[in-house]
């Protein structure tokens, strides 16, 4: 059975992948905001650990990073925080995962929530510094620390997953995918025993699928991780 963490798991994708972990019999660890958000009676019985920490604060990402390290190695991290349309874009999703990245011990399996709008990103890095992100570009972004990662990190598959548009608070109860399918491909990546491609790759529903020619480019990689080192002070090793 796998230790696990997921990040943003107070409702939404994050709450379903964590219930389906736990409900395979693995230790799941999730992150909140704050422990008002797990309204459920049954919700400490039921994980090996909750963290908290506002992942659009760099202090508090850094403090989540702390909590998660009590806990020890994790076999795999979900990074499914995420939000939209929001000042904070860029640093819920792209800054806080790299920087839980960066900070905790190396996992066996990395998994980043990407979306299909990254292909609508720009890789003009200029923006991550002035905070003018748009969403599609945390998107982009994102995609490509986790392609980064999986090239750098031998010995750690790191995946990006499209989970599709799905009805959640941020999707909307018009989102026309499966909420269901949403999360399994998270889950999947985190703990099965044959996965392929083993690392690397770029997932929506089980299929590796083509991502932004970008995240793949070697040059834009290295220039993502250097302008997310020097925004953070915090590096990549």
């Amino acid at each position: 059975m796998a230790l696990v963490l997921v990040t943003g798991a107070a409702g939404g994708l994050g709450r379903n992948t964590a219930d389906a972990l736990a409900a395979g019999g693995h230790d799941v660890v999730v992150h909140v905001r704050n422990r008002a958000r797990l309204t459920d009676a049954d919700d400490t019985a039921r994980w090996t650990g909750v963290v908290t920490g506002d992942l659009a604060d760099l202090d508090e990402i850094r403090g989540v990073a702390r909590q998660a390290a009590g806990f020890g190695r994790f076999d795999a991290v979900i990074h499914n925080a995420g939000v939209m349309h929001s000042p904070e874009d860029v640093t819920v999703n792209t800054v806080a995962p790299y920087m839980l990245t960066a900070l905790m011990d190396k996992p066996a399996r990395l998994i980043y929530l990407s979306s299909s709008m990254h292909r609508t990103g720009s890789t003009d890095l200029r923006r991550l510094a002035v905070g003018s992100a748009s969403y599609d570009d945390t998107k982009l972004w994102v995609t490509t620390l986790a392609l980064a990662v999986a090239s750098r990190w031998e010995g750690t598959s790191s995946h990006a997953v499209d989970p599709g548009w799905v009805p959640t608070r941020m999707g909307g109860r018009g989102a026309p995918d499966d909420l269901t399918a949403g999360h399994e491909t998270q889950a999947w990546l985190a703990t099965h025993h044959d996965v392929t491609p083993s690392t690397g790759g770029y997932w929506y529903h089980r299929q590796t699928r083509t991502p932004h020619p970008a995240t793949r480019d070697e040059r834009f990689q290295a220039q993502l991780v250097h302008a997310l080192e020097r925004h953070t002070g915090v590096a990549l090793d």
